[in-house]
């Protein structure tokens, strides 16, 4: 066996780095390439404002699940037709294998039986309600803050009765004039 099994003249090692040389700047270049897409599209300042709005609404939504699920409902089981935890309420459509009598709505999920989790469903329509009323209210004070509302308000256009803006001057849809001059009279000259 020889002591050196690739035996290349210089001419040979000149190309050879060379093309290796040019491969590194072909990938170098790429690499850039992507990196400034992958800047162009996550720092631009919308996307950011996106992500600290999703995370704060996250956190907005724990805060409201927990206020609903911890501090409202919990004085609602001590309700006499209540008697248990508001989730915990259902309505066996048809039992499981054993017909026994179940107090969770697991043991009735186990036991193969069908249900109606009217207590679930209710539980949550509160916490739908309670996020629904704390963001409304959040809204709310933005615009009295800021004197930027983040409710748009509408009104139907007389015309093609879609909803447009209540700032409209003119429909979009229909393009009439919202002032009422479609109903004046017209004269020959257009006045």
């Amino acid at each position: 066996m020889p002591d050196n099994p690739v035996r290349m003249n210089t001419d040979q090692w000149d190309e050879t780095r060379d093309q290796l040389l040019e491969g590194q700047q072909k990938i170098i270049t790429r690499v850039r390439s992507a990196w400034q897409g992958f800047k162009d599209f996550a720092l631009r300042d919308n996307v950011l404002e996106i992500a600290v709005g999703l995370m704060l609404g996250a956190a907005f939504t724990l805060v409201v699940t927990s206020l609903i699920s911890d501090v409202i409902l919990p004085p609602l089981s001590l309700l006499p037709f209540m008697g248990k935890n508001l989730e915990e309420k259902f309505l066996v459509l048809k039992h499981g294998a054993t017909h026994v009598r179940y107090e969770t709505l697991k043991q009735a999920a186990d036991d193969g039986a069908v249900t109606m989790a009217w207590g679930l469903f209710l539980n949550n329509l509160f916490h739908f309600l309670g996020l629904g009323l704390a963001l409304y209210l959040l809204a709310q004070f933005y615009g009295w803050v800021s004197k930027d509302s983040i409710i748009k308000h509408t009104v139907r256009c007389a015309y093609c009765r879609k909803e447009i803006s209540a700032k409209a001057k003119r429909c979009y849809l229909c393009t009439s004039w919202l002032d009422g001059r479609e109903d004046y009279p017209r004269t020959a000259l257009g006045t």
